[in-house]
Parts: structure tokens; sequence; C-alpha cells
């Protein structure tokens, strides 16, 4: 199946960030050249012979993409459109730090055709980004709105963590206020995920840090469903939230599941029936290419019983829902009761807030009924 959405990674960071466990390379000279040139080996590899066609989304995700630069991550996409034009009205999307959003950077971007940006903004707490390893301070989240939107791109997203640990002290609903301040397109809200290998979990295997509680959790995850509900956005999918009419489209077609094509080191490719994904580490990647060999680690034939699974967890996962099938009813009841799922006249469950914050086992329990 031809993909008609494009995610290409970007690897490079300033640093790494306490709680990272993303795939990248940190690189205080970014090698430009030399990661274009391997992404365009890639994109021949991956297309092969084939005429080019229209694409509805590129998301250039990281890492960090806009530590190519202005220049640099306006000819990563020329070499990404040069195979997958953009069809009318296609949504172009680069994740940013705050402190790369310049004026000329920004015009630079605007000019090559991504209309929309997707800022790391995390907190504006300054002792929680200094405590994450973050390399901007609050004040530079509000320059890289402006900034943006003077040079055209109005379409922004602005990212928060919550669940921070209380030793730092972090006020949530006063980070939801300046985030709401600056009138963003679309929020998306990530809790904290302590990942063992990262400097986070050492901190926590070692005494130094203490997680933040399940209460404390769904007690900070509630408050922005009512928060930014109230203002005005559409609470979608489990971590996502939009303006009426700025779901961000790239990744509403990975919940939807459906094909779309990945570039760069450790990204993920789905052709509709089988995942490919990448080796994870730049070098190896860039030199796999050089070498004419494929950068493939692996790849999953999804089985009947995966594809139910995964149709299930997509499903509940954004408001599209789920529809339900004969002799669902008595499992969804109790569920119903609890307030974690609603069903509508057209048949679909859908996730209610408290009802995402167990995602995980609604799903399970439904994929291993429709499993036997």
């Amino acid at each position: 199946m031809v993909p008609r959405h494009v995610y290409v990674h970007v690897p490079f960071c300033a640093r790494r960030c306490s709680y990272c466990d993303f795939s990248i390379a940190v690189r205080r000279n970014v090698p430009v050249d030399e990661y274009l040139s391997a992404l365009e080996t890639e994109l021949a590899l991956r297309v092969g012979t084939a005429e080019p066609h229209e694409v509805d989304s590129i998301y250039f995700g990281g890492g960090t993409p806009s530590r190519l630069g202005g220049p640099g991550l306006a000819r990563a996409l020329d070499v990404v459109r040069h195979r997958f034009p953009l069809a009318a009205g296609a949504e172009v999307t680069a994740e940013a730090n705050p402190e790369d959003v310049t004026p000329a950077a920004a015009a630079a971007w605007a000019e090559a055709g991504i209309n929309r940006l997707s800022i790391g903004s995390q907190t504006f707490d300054e002792r929680a980004l200094e405590w994450m390893h973050r390399s901007h301070g609050a004040g530079a989240i509000g320059d890289a709105v402006r900034t943006a939107r003077d040079a055209g791109i109005t379409n922004l997203s602005l990212d928060l963590i919550f669940a921070l640990p209380d030793e730092l002290r972090r006020n949530f609903s006063t980070d939801i206020d300046r985030l709401l301040e600056l009138e963003p397109d679309h929020v998306s809200l990530y809790g904290l995920t302590i990942e063992p290998k990262t400097p986070l979990g050492r901190w926590v295997e070692g005494g130094g840090t203490v997680e933040q509680p399940e209460e404390g959790y769904e007690a900070d995850f509630l408050l922005a469903h009512e928060r930014l509900t109230a203002a005005g956005f559409e609470h979608y999918e489990v971590s996502n939230y939009g303006r009426p009419g700025r779901r961000a489209r790239h990744n509403s077609a990975y919940w939807a599941g459906v094909p779309y094509l990945g570039l760069g080191p450790a990204a993920h490719g789905f052709d509709g029936a089988a995942r490919r994904w990448n080796t994870r580490a730049y070098a190896a990647w860039r030199d796999q290419l050089a070498a004419g060999a494929d950068p493939k680690e692996g790849e999953e034939v999804l089985s009947a019983d995966n594809l139910v699974a995964e149709a299930v967890y997509l499903g509940l996962r954004s408001d599209a829902g789920l529809a339900l099938t004969p002799g669902e009813a008595d499992l969804v009841a109790p569920w119903l009761r609890a307030g974690w799922v609603s069903t509508d006249p057209d048949g679909r469950l859908r996730c209610t807030a408290t009802g995402w914050l167990r995602l995980d086992s609604l799903a399970a329990a439904l994929t291993h009924h429709r499993s036997r």
C-alpha cells in the first residue's frame, strides 16, 4: 500500500535530557551535509524506481530537527519532497527546541514549506528545566512562539510534561496558565516516565529522586483535561489536545493505523501488514547506508491477533472510539458504571478522561475477549 505520510527522524541534540531514552546523537557541531546525504540514500533505497507520489503529511521528529538550522531543515524537506511532493493543504511539521527558533531559521523553514512547529517547551519552571537538563529557559518559549508567528508559521503545538517529582515543587496549574497565555493551537501532554538507563532512572534507583505517586499522576492528568477543555481544546487522544481544526493530522494517521514511511535512525514504518524499524545509532545507520547496506534492524508481520490488539488499543486511545461487537455489552457494563467509558447512539465505545488513565487494562480486557 502506498504511504500518504512520511516520518523523518533527525537524531541530533545539544545534550541529553535527564528523562530521555530516545535515539539521539549529541553533537556540538551538527553534520548536516553528512546526514542529508545518508537520508537521500535511504530514501532512494526505500522508494527505488517508483514514481513520485503526493503525501498528506511529513513529520520531522527527533532528537531535535531544529538543530539542522534554517537552511539544513529546509534542505531536508527538499530531499523528501523530491520523492514525495506535497498534496494541496499538506501538513509539514518539525519539532523544535525554543532556543533554535530564531528569526532567520523560522523564515527559512516557512519559505521551505514547513507550516507547523511542535515546540519542546516541557515546563515554564526554571528549576524544573534545569533538572531536566533542558537547554532553554522559560522565557525562550514565548520568544519562540512569537518568532514563529512573525515568520508566518501559525500552527503551533507546545509540549508539557506532568507528574514531576514533588521535590521540585513545580506548580503544574501555573504551567498551564502560562501555556494558555501563549494561545497555542495544539498541546501534547506527557506524564514523566522513568526509563532505567537514563540519568533520571539512575537517580531513582539510587534514591536521589522519588517518582510521583499514582495519585499525583492522575491529579495532574485530570487537571490538564479540565483546564484545557474549558479553554476550548478538544481532548482527542490520550496525550493530545487540539483546537477545532488543529488536530495533528500526521499523528492522527498513526492512531488510525494507516501506512506511513519511516526514514532515519530508529525510524519505524508501516505498510499496512508489517512494521519495519531501522538501527538505532546514528553512526551505524550512516555507515550502513554508505556501505550500500539496508539499515533495517527488524521487521514484524502482524498476525491476526496483533491486528485485533492494535485495532482495540488505537481505537480506545483516541476519541474516534471503537465499535462494539455483539456480546461485549456485559464486559463493558462495569466500565460504564465506573465512568471510565461512554457509549454513543452510533454504538462506539469511547474512553473518558478517567478511562484513559486505565487504557492499558481496558484494551487488554477487550483484546482478550475478541481473541478467544
